[in-house]
């Protein structure tokens, strides 16, 4: 691994993520060629954090857009303040300009209310935007974002085409929904985040509860990956585990049926999933 590489990743950790080489790898490739870096992943894994722990290593402003089914560019690039142009069309009327003079004003950008896409590309300072779950927008939307992804540009037909002022770093997460158009990824670097294997979970965990005991977290964060394994509706997230690892911790430091029972509520979300694992906490808990 190069120092560059090296020197971000631990840039990241001092900043509250643990990363591997890989990931590191394509934060620092989508940071030097200006790319966007999309983020493939279960819910949960850290793809949104990724995102503000890289904001807080270049001391960055983080610009966040959630996206959402019927999300367009009014929610997301710009919509005009239509009070304060009726009020400028108002006082043109009084001061005898008229409307042939208050129309030429209207749609100037002291009138827009921007929203993070274009706030982002605006920046006199360099952002990171973060276009957070983009497979819940429609097709429509994501065709939208194209021209800002890759020109660093958008297009406002009563103003023309606005350029950015400084690139922001862009990264942009999907759980998969549905699947993302290939005219999107084409503009993206890519990477897929997964569960973390039990070494990067159990350092995570000893990260977020710094006083807990190593053996005992050790078993826990092996509770976890073992309940991973079932046929679970949704299994749980790295927030989760660290949730319920501090729950566990809260209880007395010890795995048992009672404390496990007790806490499964901060690590499983769906009744089913509760019920199947209370019926094999006897073979998952381990001595």
């Amino acid at each position: 691994m190069i120092e560059a590489i090296r020197d971000l990743k631990d840039g990241l950790a001092a900043h509250g993520y643990l990363t591997d080489d890989n990931l590191a790898a394509a934060v620092f490739l989508a940071e030097n060629l200006e790319k966007p870096l999309l983020l493939e992943g279960p819910a949960g894994v850290g793809k949104t954090e990724l995102a503000k722990a890289w904001s807080r290593l270049r001391d960055r402003q983080l610009i966040r857009l959630q996206c959402y089914e019927g999300l367009d560019e009014s929610k997301a690039l710009y919509e005009w303040n239509y009070q304060k142009q009726l009020l400028y069309i108002q006082i043109e009327a009084l001061s005898g300009q008229g409307w042939a003079t208050g129309r030429q004003q209207i749609f100037d950008q002291e009138f827009l209310l921007k929203r993070p896409l274009l706030t982002a590309l605006t920046s006199s300072e360099p952002a990171v935007l973060l276009i957070d779950e983009i497979d819940k927008s429609d097709q429509e939307f994501e065709s939208f974002l194209l021209e800002a992804l890759s020109d660093w540009q958008v297009t406002i037909p009563e103003l023309g085409t606005i350029r950015a002022v400084t690139k922001p770093h862009v990264v942009l997460t999907s759980n998969s929904t549905r699947e993302l158009g290939d005219a999107l990824r084409r503009r993206c670097l890519h990477f897929y985040i997964d569960y973390p294997d039990f070494d990067r979970e159990l350092a995570i965990v000893e990260l977020n509860a710094p006083d807990i005991d190593r053996k005992f977290a050790s078993q826990l964060v092996e509770f976890v990956q073992d309940i991973r394994k079932q046929p679970l509706k949704k299994p749980p997230s790295v927030t989760e585990s660290i949730d319920w690892v501090l729950a566990m911790n809260m209880l007395g430091g010890e795995l048992t049926l009672d404390t496990a029972r007790a806490t499964l509520t901060a690590l499983l979300k769906y009744t089913k999933d509760r019920d199947l694992v209370t019926d094999k906490l006897p073979y998952l808990i381990k001595p």
